[in-house]
This record gives C-alpha cells, sequence and structure tokens, in this order.
C-alpha cells in the first residue's frame, strides 16, 4: 500500500514534478523579466521621476501654501483655488481668452495639419518633401515674429497698414496690437502659422505607414471613393498618430504666451490677448506669489487633462 506523502514512481523510475512547480516558475521568470526591464528604462525612468513627477507633485502640494521663496510657507487649505475664481478677475480674463483660443486654433490646426499632410501624401517623394520643408519651415525660424510684426505695424509703413491706405479703404493707420478688435485675431492667426510643426510632420509618417494592402483589400470589399478609403481605412490606421498630434495641439493651444507677449506686450490693453500660461508667469517670476502660482499650474494641467481624455474618446469613435 503506497504512503500518501510518498510521490509516486513512475513508469521511468523518476518522481513526477509536484504540482504547482510549473507555475511557480513562469511566475518567477515574469517577475526576472519585469525586473529586466525597469533596469533598462531606468536611465529615463529616474531623470523623469525627478524632473518632470516630482515638480508635479511638489507644485499640488504648494498650491495648498502661500509662498513667496523668502519667508516659510503658510498653509492655506484652498484658498488659492477660490481666489482664482472669486477674487481674481485678471485670471477669469486670462481663463476666457484661453479657452478661445484653444476652441479656435486647436481643432483648426489640427485639421489643418492632417489635411495638409493628406494631400502632400500624394505627391512624389521629392515634392512631398520640399512641401514638408516649406510648411514645417515656420517652426525652425528663430525670430519668426519679426514678419509679423513688419505686416501688422501700427504706422503707414506696416504693410497691411499701407496697402489699406493706399486702396483708401482707411483715413488713418490701424493699431493693429493695440486695437481689442483686431489684437485677439492676430494672434490666432499666428499661431495657426506656428501649429504646422511636430504634428504635421507626424502625420506625414503615419501615412506613409500605413500599409497599401489594405486600400487593395478595401477596393475588393466595396470602398468606392477617397473619402471612403480616409474613413474606414486611414483614420482608423492613425489613432494613434492621430492622439499624438491631439496631445501637441493641446499642450500648444493652452500654452500660448509668448506669441501674445511678443506681438501685443505685456500686459496687453485691457488684457485682450492676457492667457493662464501668461498671467501664471506674472504671478510666479514677478510677484514671487509661488503658492498661487502652483494652484494656477494645476489648474491648468486639470483642464488640458480632461480636453485631452475627450478628444482621446473622439478620436477612438473614427472609423466606427
Amino acid at each position: 500500500m503506497t504512503n500518501a506523502a510518498t510521490p509516486s514512481v513512475t513508469a521511468a523510475g523518476t518522481s513526477p514534478v509536484p504540482a504547482g512547480s510549473g507555475e511557480r516558475r513562469k511566475r518567477h521568470g515574469q517577475r526576472h523579466e519585469q525586473l529586466t526591464l525597469l533596469l533598462m528604462v531606468a536611465p529615463f525612468l529616474v531623470p523623469f521621476a525627478l524632473v518632470t513627477i516630482l515638480p508635479m507633485l511638489s507644485s499640488v502640494v504648494l498650491s495648498l501654501f502661500s509662498y513667496d521663496m523668502l519667508s516659510m510657507p503658510s498653509f492655506q487649505g484652498l484658498d488659492n483655488y477660490l481666489r482664482m475664481f472669486l477674487f481674481d478677475n485678471v485670471f477669469l480674463i486670462a481663463m476666457k481668452n484661453t479657452l478661445v483660443l484653444a476652441a479656435i486654433t486647436g481643432p483648426v490646426g489640427f485639421f489643418l495639419a492632417y489635411i495638409l499632410a493628406w494631400l502632400i501624401n500624394e505627391y512624389s517623394p521629392l515634392k512631398r518633401s520640399l512641401l514638408s520643408f516649406l510648411f514645417y519651415s515656420p517652426a525652425l525660424a528663430g525670430n519668426v515674429y519679426f514678419i509679423w510684426q513688419i505686416l501688422f505695424s501700427g504706422d503707414s509703413y506696416g504693410f497691411i497698414n499701407g496697402f489699406l491706405l493706399q486702396i483708401g479703404l482707411i483715413a488713418e493707420p490701424i493699431q493693429w496690437f493695440r486695437d481689442q478688435r483686431y489684437s485677439l485675431l492676430i494672434v490666432m492667426v499666428v499661431q495657426l502659422w506656428l501649429s504646422m510643426g511636430i504634428t504635421f510632420l507626424a502625420n506625414i509618417a503615419g501615412l506613409q505607414s500605413i500599409n497599401p494592402v489594405y486600400y487593395e483589400a478595401g477596393a475588393i470589399d466595396g470602398i468606392r471613393n477617397r473619402w471612403q478609403e480616409l474613413w474606414y481605412i486611414t483614420l482608423p490606421s492613425m489613432k494613434g498618430i492621430l492622439l499624438f498630434g491631439a496631445v501637441m495641439q493641446i499642450q500648444a493651444t493652452f500654452s500660448i504666451s509668448y506669441v501674445a507677449t511678443v506681438l501685443t506686450g505685456f500686459p496687453s490693453v485691457n488684457y485682450t490677448t492676457h492667457t493662464i500660461v501668461t498671467h501664471l508667469i506674472d504671478v510666479g517670476t514677478v510677484r514671487y506669489e509661488m503658492g498661487y502660482a502652483s494652484a494656477i499650474s494645476v489648474m491648468l494641467f486639470v483642464v488640458m487633462a480632461f480636453i485631452r481624455v475627450l478628444v482621446g474618446k473622439l478620436i477612438n469613435m473614427t472609423g466606427r
């Protein structure tokens, strides 16, 4: 009679592998693989955590304090957040301007970058490279705003004023950057001109990476025109690239500051082109109210994260 505690002997005279040992080896191998992967990405993760994640967490904590970089921080709770919406009228103006700029330049720049990339993709490699360089060149230029300052100069030597004076549409030069009717619109135009950057190049690369076999299979399955190809094949095949482009556009539109400051000055007339980032720079680097500046940055991050999730869901709906 065989003892239940003694492992049975097989026909070959060897003991079988204990139950569960294969699963343990599998889990051990998975842990070893995960540890190896962590060690491989550690040279990136450690600097990323120190330079990005840690400052973000520090901003969240500091937003609950009053701190001027000279005295010790004083805990304020949610007072900085209440101040934004109840007592800071300039922040409300900046929030409105930022949302207007984001609502117009963001989607328009995103679709413009894609449509231009889609059209250019049909040309030969030489023409495609040349046109891509021409559309991307504004992002490469150094003092790129100088041309717009000449075009919309507030004297009669400005190209736009000189042309309008010559044809008799105006009797005196228009102060384009000081007039509240035009300054925000000009900033939108310049921002759209600058939007042909990483998003545009990413769309070109994404279109080039689509396997032509998909279009052949689509033609067999009943796709008859370019618009059906775009909706059922091209867009679904580029969801990752589209999401990347959307994130870059969100970041670009919600961080508009320098272009408005260079063109319309700081502060602009009646804060016409004042944005959240401009207000953040003013509060943090001019007034040194670091606690309040941190609260503004946290609020900006929350708004951008919410819109990123919303845009991601809309992109996932393409091609359904």
